[in-house]
């Protein structure tokens, strides 16, 4: 199952003391002849791959149906290595590193981490498979541009996609948006919501009509949790989306480059978010395990009811907006806050921020590149992306149908209703369970599928939004304005900031810069804490003076200077793409 946590915070490249080889580029001989793919691989000899795999969050072999497939395709089982799994940080990289052999496929964050690998003679040069490579050619823009400065072909772009770079990557939903409990919001007579303070009173009105879930437990309008926190507290960074800004290390800025400050300011959105919480707090709306719970905690408070606004498509709806509970017009959707401006991340020209690559010891790297070239075709996608949105696999979950593509039975009630047993003939097993471990796919899902002529993403599959009309759904679109997706809402009504995509890489702390980002880091995360939990706002004030005095006495300023210049970088990157592609 993909984990959110990699679609909200991204994958961090592993840093450590790396032990490389002392050669440098791949071993790839530079008068090897081109070596063609086109190969019937099932065919060949069986094979164990070795997966160095940084996002995934499952290791051992894949298994089930997507194992099945690969199996009967290419003759091959994926052997994921997964770092996540395997105590998280540097610890298997390094020790794989110092071996030599970091594995036969390898997917890692792009940047530093890999170009470490390139230097290091760890990543093959795939050059001599690229001509025959047909499928991952179609985006060879972002090849290029990944490769840029290398002698060869040596990684190979991941959600890469062939749409704008100021289209929406996303789906029906953004990213982020303040996403409430719309049954209790439409019980309420739909009050207006001006501005972001304005969803409490609101907030407080659901939850006094509703102190109680149906497992009979507290409601609460807000539950928070700290296990993703980082250079801030990531649920305080929420919020500030709503307005079109993100965090670039403690650097606030719009991806429009209208304006740039730190976070710790006392104007900014950040310090905003945590006032908006500590005023909630003081209603009683946050619940009181905020403070000690983890993410998987609060996504079961979720999905009993037990919570009413969520920041995130894939939390709240996910977790409650089940077939049944939408059938009985429950469940959570957009709130029509009228000064929202939700920040969107445009499709990537050049691809994310991982890539995929193959290991310089490969026993087989001509299958290796058939694989990863299979990743970019229509039935690799399809496939690999089967579990955040992807259809999956035509023939088991979906058809060609007079008017587009159509989940088949099956695939309804695998994807809509939660999960199911796959037949035999796939693999068997349930749906869920046997899908990809990969956990991040060659192209972006709302891409064109050449197959179909619509998106991957079956949720825009017309005969998808034909049969998932719903009570809630329905009582929605009504309210606003006939709108049938968030996306469209947001577009139609000016509501919408596209940041383009650029793939932008933020340059790596020096010693120095990294020593002080740690220690600064520390006390913001302490004291925002603090402040959401305040009393008072004499108390709240107060602790973020002190805030502001220790994170400057720690070095905060000359941090934030990097990160301002980065955060500037990354609009000029935006803005060259935009009038390149856009």
């Amino acid at each position: 199952m993909r984990s959110r946590k990699a679609i909200a915070m991204m994958v961090a490249p592993l840093l450590g003391v790396l032990s490389l080889t002392a050669c440098t580029g791949s071993g790839t001989p530079e008068d090897v002849e081109a070596v063609s793919i086109d190969q019937d691989w099932s065919k060949a000899e069986p094979l164990t791959v070795d997966v160095f795999d940084v996002p995934a969050n499952y290791q051992g072999i894949q298994g089930g149906w997507f194992g099945k497939v690969v199996k009967d395709k290419f003759n091959i089982e994926l052997n994921i290595l997964a770092p996540n799994v395997a105590g998280g940080g540097d610890t298997l990289y390094n020790t794989r590193v110092a071996g030599g052999e970091l594995g036969d496929l390898i997917i890692v964050a792009k940047g530093k981490q890999a170009d470490e690998l390139v230097e290091g003679g760890l990543m093959l040069d795939a050059s001599p498979y690229y001509e025959s490579m047909k499928n991952a050619a179609a985006y060879d823009t972002g090849v290029q541009k990944l490769n840029e400065g290398k002698d060869g072909v040596y990684a190979f772009p991941t959600v890469v996609s062939s749409m704008k770079p100021t289209e929406p990557s996303e789906g029906v939903d953004p990213t982020f948006g303040p996403y409430l409990r719309w049954d209790y919001y439409a019980e309420a007579g739909y009050p207006e919501i001006d501005t972001l303070e304005d969803l409490l009173p609101v907030l407080k009105e659901m939850q006094d009509a509703h102190p109680e879930a149906d497992n009979g437990k507290p409601t609460y309008a807000l539950s928070l949790f700290k296990d993703w926190d980082g250079n801030l507290m990531v649920m305080a960074g929420q919020p500030p989306a709503l307005y079109g800004y993100e965090h670039l290390g403690f650097a606030e800025s719009k991806p429009d480059g209208s304006d740039y400050h730190g976070v710790l300011d006392a104007d900014s959105q950040y310090v905003r978010a945590l006032k908006f919480y500590q005023e909630a707090n003081k209603l009683g709306l946050v619940d009181p395990d905020s403070t000690t719970q983890n993410y998987d905690t609060m996504f079961a408070k979720y999905q009993a009811g037990q919570v009413l606004l969520s920041w995130w498509p894939w939390l709240g709806q996910q977790a409650y907006n089940t077939e049944q509970n939408t059938a009985d017009g429950k469940g959570f959707a957009l709130a029509p806050m009228q000064d929202q401006k939700i920040l969107s991340r445009g499709a990537e020209v050049y691809g994310g921020n991982l890539i995929f690559g193959i290991g310089s010891k490969a026993e087989d790297p001509a299958r290796m590149a058939a694989f990863i070239d299979w990743l970019y075709s229509p039935e690799g996608v399809e496939a690999n992306s089967s579990d955040y949105a992807g259809a999956g696999p035509l023939g088991l979950t979906w058809e060609d149908g007079d008017d587009g593509p159509v989940l088949t039975d099956f695939g309804k009630k695998a994807i809509l209703e939660g999960d199911a047993d796959v037949p035999a003939e796939w693999g068997g097993g349930k749906y869920k369970d046997g899908g990809s471990a990969l956990n991040v796919s060659g192209v972006l899902h709302n891409s064109e599928d050449p197959r179909t002529g619509y998106p991957y993403n079956y949720k825009f599959w017309p005969s998808y939004q034909e049969t998932s009309a719903n009570p809630l759904i329905e009582d929605w679109s009504k309210e606003m304005g006939g709108a049938k997706t968030t996306m469209e809402y947001l577009q139609s009504n000016d509501q919408l900031l596209v940041a383009p995509g650029a793939s932008f890489v933020t340059p790596t702390d020096d010693s120095e810069i990294e020593t002080l980002r740690n220690q600064v880091k520390a006390t913001i995360v302490e004291h925002s804490w603090k402040m959401a939990f305040a009393k008072d706002e004499a108390e709240f004030d107060a602790l973020l003076a002190e805030m502001q005095e220790t994170a400057n006495g720690l070095g905060y300023e000359k941090v934030l200077e990097v990160d301002l210049a980065s955060a500037k970088s990354q609009t000029e990157a935006r803005t060259a793409v935009a009038n390149e592609f856009g």
